[in-house]
């Protein structure tokens, strides 16, 4: 349903629904009307702020919850106040200091950002995912390691210490000479090399005829790498910190929501092609509900930021994912600063 614009509601509705989605989100109960009639500066009786909800529930911005006689925002609702109405907070000066000392500690990269993240989850009472730049792995040492006659373990150990491994098919009749063989070469001609540098040395050299493998081992070399860099660019990198924070007091009786949240975060594939989507966006980026068909179960919302590499080029994304019911005035700020933050960090 596509939302009123602002400009057709009338003041009076206005207040009130603004009133209703601000004690929503701060209490995340519904909100009725002898509670809207008591705060100052709307002056209406509850009888007429009655009639108000009802309109704006006609409207598809409030709805009213089987259990209580209050009214709570639609997600449809949640989206106009977000776009329209919001004041937003910017953060505190103790929580920029807790964003930038965690952004601007040493060390590799991908350890700052989690740490960021989990600072950015702390400071939000959600969880704080971030998508990390790709970092394409530096061959030190390859080696096969047969399984049966069909398959073996592709074993990879990079420049900084990491060791990743892959089950490959063998072509029919490979003998055991030639795994050696193929590990044999990468190991000595290839190390020191990116995938892609590995990859584009050994086509020129089996192009030219250099390459000095027989046709079995020189087959399972680039099957070798090319496992690793199809696999490599396919697979996102994601960082997630806090879920714990998704777990509180006030979810006890939407238990089955969070276990849906929790196992979305799990699929780490999805989360990160979500997150990807904000890459080409100018600053922040707001999903609500089920917006996003991957939300379209638990009701979560994302707020996320892209962040900048020394040359203005975006490398990854920042943000957090929770209900809902997030206090959006505040969290969209922070989750800007962070931004800032890693991209300052990254210049």
């Amino acid at each position: 349903m596509n939302a009123v614009p602002l400009s057709e509601m009338s003041i009076r509705a206005r207040e009130v629904f603004r009133v209703v989605v601000e004690s929503y989100l701060g209490t995340g109960q519904p909100v009725g009307s002898r509670t809207i009639s008591k705060l100052a500066g709307l002056n209406l009786s509850p009888a007429s702020i009655r009639n108000v909800m009802q309109d704006l529930e006609e409207l598809g911005l409030l709805e009213a919850p089987h259990t209580s006689a209050g009214r709570m925002p639609t997600q449809t609702g949640l989206r106009l106040f977000v776009d329209g109405m919001m004041q937003t907070a910017e953060p505190s000066a103790d929580e920029r200091a807790a964003i930038e000392a965690r952004a601007a500690r040493g060390g590799p990269i991908e350890e700052a950002l989690a740490q960021t993240s989990a600072v950015l989850s702390g400071l939000s009472a959600c969880a704080g995912i971030v998508l990390v730049p790709p970092r394409e792995l530096v061959l030190r040492q390859f080696s096969f390691v047969p399984l049966s006659r069909e398959q073996a373990v592709a074993v990879m150990v990079g420049q900084d210490g990491s060791v990743e491994n892959r089950v490959v098919d063998l072509p029919p009749g490979v003998p055991p000479s030639a795994l050696v063989e193929a590990s044999n070469f990468i190991s000595d001609r290839l190390a020191g090399l990116s995938l892609t540098e590995a990859r584009a040395r050994i086509e020129a050299e089996l192009a030219l005829g250099r390459a000095a493998l027989d046709a079995a081992a020189a087959s399972l070399v680039t099957q070798g790498l090319a496992v690793w860099s199809q696999d490599g660019s396919a697979r996102p990198v994601l960082i997630v910190r806090g879920q714990a924070n998704l777990i509180d007091p006030s979810t006890a009786d939407d238990l089955e929501r969070v276990r849906q949240l929790l196992d979305e975060i799990e699929g780490k594939e999805e989360i990160a092609r979500l997150l990807d989507s904000a890459r080409g966006g100018q600053g922040i980026k707001i999903f609500i509900g089920s917006e996003n068909k991957l939300f379209s179960l638990s009701g979560s919302s994302v707020i996320a930021a892209p962040y900048r590499g020394g040359d203005g080029r975006v490398l990854g994304v920042v943000g957090v994912i929770g209900p809902t019911r997030l206090n959006y005035a505040r969290i969209v700020p922070m989750v800007d600063f962070t931004a800032q933050a890693l991209t300052r960090m990254l210049a």
